[in-house]
């Protein structure tokens, strides 16, 4: 099966990379927080078993992680400047009618975004996100902002080491990062009244990193929750991940 890599320009001009598999409906899938397509998506075979499922899987490497810039310029950081991304991804692809997904990171993005009208999926599909990872985002960016700014600091047995491990072990620009995490607003939760189309609302079993998932799912006007094993980190290796979003893809046709 056919995969790329290619490159293109944000709204700002900002380079971004695009990863593609398969063949079919296009599917826009979304990474984590200071994670990437290749950690998220490829690496665990997500992405593969979606395209096997009929899909035309397309992944964005948000700015700042994976092979897109990061760039040091302030005015580069508007709020909600993952969406915009997102947004300029789509026009340059040309993709009228898609269905759209995320994890952690890549959920909130994409919730944001159909919940402000700027970006219509016919599907979607949430995972690793609960109410708190939205409507008290302040408090879980404020995390990981510790995490850049005592990264010297940090020793095994602080709560942020793995964090900080994590952000090492992925080479995350950390000055690009903090000026990231500014631009990422707290959503109020009556908006969600909003995101109309059918939703996969998929969370492990053990993660609780963004708050209650079932509590998002049920906030939701047209959603479907399941559950999948694993902590917030550890779900998302599992191929049970992948398995829940394309088996609910293709129920859905």
């Amino acid at each position: 099966m056919t995969f790329s890599t290619e490159h293109f320009t944000s709204f700002d001009g900002t380079r971004l990379a695009v990863h593609t598999i398969g063949q079919g409906r296009t599917f826009i899938l979304l990474h984590g927080l200071f994670s990437s397509s290749d950690m998220n998506w490829i690496k665990w075979g997500h992405a593969q078993r979606i395209a096997d499922a009929g899909y035309e899987v397309v992944m964005l490497d948000f700015r700042v992680h994976g092979e897109s810039d990061a760039p040091q310029d302030p005015a580069k950081y508007p709020q909600n400047v993952l969406v915009r991304d997102v947004v300029a991804l789509i026009e340059h692809h040309g993709a009228d009618d898609y269905d759209l997904g995320g994890f952690s990171l890549g959920a909130r993005t994409s919730l944001h975004g159909v919940a402000q009208g700027v970006l219509q999926p016919a599907r979607l599909v949430i995972g690793g996100m609960g109410t708190a990872g939205l409507g008290e985002w302040e408090k879980r960016s404020s995390f990981f902002k510790r995490v850049i700014e005592e990264f010297d600091d940090i020793k095994q047995g602080d709560p942020a080491y793995f964090s900080k491990q994590f952000l090492k072990s992925q080479g995350v620009d950390r000055t690009a990062a903090r000026m990231l995490l500014e631009t990422m607003p707290d959503m109020d939760l009556e908006r969600l009244q909003t995101v109309t189309m059918p939703t996969l609302v998929v969370c492990g079993d053990e993660d609780r990193d963004n708050g209650s998932a079932q509590d998002l799912a049920d906030l939701l006007p047209n959603a479907t929750y399941v559950e999948v094993p694993g902590t917030h980190m550890s779900s998302v290796t599992k191929p049970e991940m992948g398995e829940a979003i394309a088996n609910w893809l293709t129920e859905g046709e």
